[in-house]
């Protein structure tokens, strides 16, 4: 089960970051940060339950950069 979770969360990774690559998203778009903490927070938790303790660290590291630029676009916006 963990292995279609960590799957879909590559995924997801992996189709933001394909289309920022062919110009379907921009990296400052709401979508493809949404994207990224999304699939990056399932990546992280797929790997918690699995041990692997490196993997964790870098995706909830990429969750809470993608995150934190997302609630920084929002704050500028809203001021």
């Amino acid at each position: 089960m963990m292995e279609i979770i960590g799957s879909a969360s590559v995924a997801i990774l992996l189709g933001a970051f394909f289309a920022n690559l062919v110009g379907w998203l921009a990296a400052d778009q709401k979508l493809y940060l949404i994207l990224n903490a999304l699939g990056a927070a399932i990546a992280a938790y797929a790997s918690w339950s699995i041990g692997f303790m490196p993997f964790v660290v870098l995706e909830a590291t990429w969750c809470v950069v993608a995150l934190a630029t997302l609630a920084k676009q929002m704050i500028v916006r809203a001021a």
